[in-house]
């Protein structure tokens, strides 16, 4: 009974998930554990059917999903750690086809990227080129990673981002090259991310900056989106330009190293800004 009644919990979560109704969802999914738990699937064990490790897999990666589109770092982690011995399992006790291990690690690595842990994406990154490995040494072969649209376009938000092409990671989260949905999802703290960086650079580089280039600069849709930003971080917006109090403080001496790497920054980034507005 506890097998039928989590099948339609499944059911009824994909159509909650389809329409976006993410209030029923996490309350479906609750209903979920508890039917996992009744079965003893919610943690994989050498008692536990290949039917119901398909189940209890796809329950936590709807569980994962949702989370996602909840804006829930941390309850995406934790659904993610939970779902690692079964991705860990040997092909013949839960087969790879079926699941969304890819969708699910490719969002993980982004998560990891997006909160600047790139001690931890390339730890995991590693850990899957390893995997890939040995899966070709057994002739298992599969999807490798090189071919995995999920997980390279977390390696090529990264790379972008360690070369400061502050377009190219733009591009990426605005357009059709998003692999999904819930991809999607974090472009504007990616973005904010950015933005973070340009501004700190930006008020160690200049005194000040028109408020024209400032919109360029930090990826923004208007000159009051620019004002109201200033005013987050203490900046003055005056006589059309945006002038950094800190900039005087915060140089002591060190002004020329620091303006040959921040002019080159953001000199390299209001170029790619004014192509991205002939684009975008």
């Amino acid at each position: 009974m506890a097998e039928q009644d989590l099948r339609n919990l499944l059911k009824q979560l994909h159509q909650s998930l389809g329409s976006h109704n993410y209030t029923q969802s996490t309350s479906l999914l609750s209903r979920a554990k508890i039917a996992l738990l009744k079965l003893n699937a919610l943690i994989p064990s050498p008692q536990t059917s290949q039917p119901h490790l398909r189940l209890a897999r796809e329950a936590l990666e709807l569980g994962a999903l949702t989370s996602i589109h909840l804006k829930d770092p941390e309850s995406f982690t934790r659904y993610f750690q939970q779902l690692q011995p079964f991705y860990s399992l040997p092909e013949d006790v839960l087969p790879r086809e079926g699941g969304n291990a890819s969708k699910i690690t490719g969002l993980y690595l982004l998560l990891l990227l997006s909160m600047g842990d790139y001690a931890g994406f390339h730890t995991l990154l590693e850990s899957l080129e390893v995997a890939a490995a040995q899966a070709r040494e057994h002739g298992r072969g599969g999807k490798g990673l090189e071919d995995d649209v999920f997980i390279q376009y977390p390696i090529r938000l990264e790379q972008a981002l360690m070369e400061g092409a502050y377009d190219k990671v733009w591009g990426e989260t605005t357009s059709e090259r998003v692999p999904s949905e819930e991809f999607g999802v974090f472009s504007e703290v990616l973005i904010n991310t950015i933005r973070s960086e340009i501004a700190s650079c930006s008020e160690r580089a200049y005194s000040s900056v028109p408020i024209a280039n400032c919109k360029n600069l930090l990826f923004l849709d208007s000159e009051g989106a620019v004002v109201q930003f200033a005013r987050q971080r203490d900046w003055i917006a005056k006589d059309g330009r945006i002038y950094f109090p800190q900039h005087n403080q915060d140089l002591m001496g060190s002004e020329k190293d620091i303006l040959v790497t921040s002019d080159k920054v953001i000199e390299n980034t209001l170029g790619y800004a004014r192509e991205l507005e002939t684009i975008v």
